[in-house]
């Protein structure tokens, strides 16, 4: 027990070593493609592959500490309008992260004892569904928090018509986003855990 104590806080901290560097160091964790929008961000990736090796509970305080860290960045050294908008609210920069983290742990205990094959897609599953639940959740919480001042934060997301819903102005503005953020990870994640997996079964 207590050797297995030791190696998930040896892993715990090396994650959150990762995460500082992906978090501060420039073009690591978020690489910018459209200038004024949230830039695109490896985050879940690492998110994802710490929930699948620690598990559910694990993986959402993770994500606390990931939603955290975006609420320092956005107040400190935001990184264009909209996230400094977005992200100084306190339910959309922790929501959307803590789930992020909960649901791909869920979804590895669920495959945890199936076939290869299929336990291996289950990975990619999570990888996907951390992106997609950080930026669906984005998206809601935000359409929430502006309804009744939305025509500010649309002016800062593009050339959009004017009585342009804000939900749709967000999908549109954050969803090329999300969906490169979900292919990415959905390919990498069993990439990196499947080998990880083995590594800490024979460390035990």
């Amino acid at each position: 027990m207590r050797r297995e104590q030791t190696r998930n806080m040896a892993i715990t901290a090396l994650f959150i070593a990762l995460f500082l560097l992906q978090t501060f160091v420039p073009n690591i964790g978020y690489i910018r493609i459209l200038p004024g929008l949230p830039a695109i961000t490896t985050a879940p990736l690492t998110v994802a592959i710490y929930a699948l090796l620690m598990g559910p509970m694990a993986g959402a305080v993770f994500g606390l500490f990931w939603g955290i860290l975006r609420l320092i960045l956005a107040f400190t050294q935001p990184g264009d309008i909209v996230s400094l908008m977005l992200f100084q609210n306190v339910f959309i920069a922790v929501i959307p992260s803590v789930c992020a983290g909960l649901f791909p742990g869920l979804i590895g205990k669920l495959f945890q004892n199936k076939k290869k094959g299929i336990r291996e897609t289950g990975y990619a599953t999570a990888g996907a569904v951390t992106s997609l639940t950080n930026t669906v959740l984005v998206i809601l919480l935000t359409s929430l928090a502006f309804m009744n001042d939305s025509g500010r934060l649309i002016g800062y997301m593009g050339n959009f018509a004017k009585g342009t819903p804000l939900i749709e102005a967000l999908i549109v503005a954050l969803g090329m986003n999300g969906l490169i953020e979900a292919i990415f990870t959905a390919i990498v994640t069993p990439i990196i855990v499947i080998p990880l997996k083995k590594v800490m079964k024979r460390i035990g």
